[in-house]
């Protein structure tokens, strides 16, 4: 009897040393690959933030995030607010610009008002991607909400919303 145990007993100590060694072996392996992929991710991230300041050197108030594989930022420049996406290689995507009636260039902010005459402007947001420049206006009157787009100095208007009174 004792040497059925002795046998139970030496069998259960490999099987834990094996079973330890198997989990050393696997942990080295994955600190191994997440060290790998931290190299790359600073590296990524790197080129991303060289370039985020080439383009944003006067930046403050920058919080960044993901999207997908990307890298976004929220961020201001003296009265504006910006949105910002730029890919893993450090390319900048796009770029929104928030602003109001003050910021819209005078051509685009005299067509607006001369189409829609009682409406104030209450928020002008400029959207920069592929080589493409929209604004996105939102316009207000005591009766409706309006918010059109205009590129290449056309007005098309998205929405438009009755107020509740």
């Amino acid at each position: 009897m004792t040497t059925q145990i002795k046998f139970r007993f030496v069998g259960l100590l490999a099987f834990l040393f094996t079973v330890s060694n198997s989990f050393s072996q696997s942990s080295n392996v994955e600190n191994l690959q997440l060290s790998l992929r931290n190299i790359s991710y600073d590296k990524t991230y790197s080129s991303v933030l060289t370039n985020f300041h080439k383009h944003f050197s006067d930046a403050a108030n920058v919080s960044w995030y993901h999207v997908k594989k990307d890298f976004g930022a929220k961020f201001t420049i003296n009265d504006l607010r910006y949105r910002v996406l730029f890919n893993k290689k450090g390319k900048l995507v796009y770029k929104i610009t928030y602003g109001k009636e003050k910021h819209l260039p005078v051509e685009i902010r005299k067509a607006v008002k001369r189409e829609y005459v009682e409406f104030r402007i209450t928020a002008a947001s400029l959207v920069e991607e592929a080589n493409r420049s929209v604004w996105v206006i939102h316009l207000e009157d005591d009766w409706e909400y309006v918010i059109v787009r205009v590129e290449n100095n056309e007005i098309d208007e998205n929405m438009k919303y009755k107020k509740q009174n």
